[in-house]
């Protein structure tokens, strides 16, 4: 078994998929549109995606333009090379920092908090080795 993708539901898909581009770095896969029963899908990732790394799903409900986020989802985690910089490339593209870089409590990861147009938090953790070759360099 492996990690395939993580599926999120989007109030705009055209507004998240331009968040997660433009703003994370990740690229448009692929995408589909199912009119029959009124939804859109797309996901996104890093080096192509699958096999090689998990991709983000957004689900577009065309009927539905916003979510409640409930509480038992927590964040979606990116390894970084910088997260300092990484902060500052997604300030730059008018990306919103919830986090600013600096250590976990109680330990010396660095990590950062953004959030994106939907409200779902993506953690920042600073991991230069594991990081190579996804966005935000």
């Amino acid at each position: 078994m492996r990690f395939l993708h993580t599926m999120l539901r989007v109030g705009n898909l055209e507004r998240s998929i331009g968040f997660y581009t433009n703003v994370i770095g990740m690229q448009l896969l692929r995408r589909s549109e199912n009119p029959d029963y009124k939804y859109s899908l797309a996901f996104l990732g890093f080096d192509g995606g699958n096999p090689g790394q998990a991709e983000i799903e957004l689900t577009w409900n065309w009927d539905t333009d916003h979510y409640e986020l409930g509480t038992a989802f927590g964040h979606i985690a990116l390894g970084v090379p910088d997260v300092a910089a990484a902060c500052e490339t997604i300030r730059a593209a008018g990306g919103k920092i919830t986090r600013e870089a600096g250590p976990v409590k109680g330990g010396r990861t660095v990590i950062a908090f953004v959030e994106d147009p939907d409200g779902y938090k993506i953690e920042l953790i600073e991991r230069p080795a594991e990081a190579a070759g996804g966005g935000l360099r």
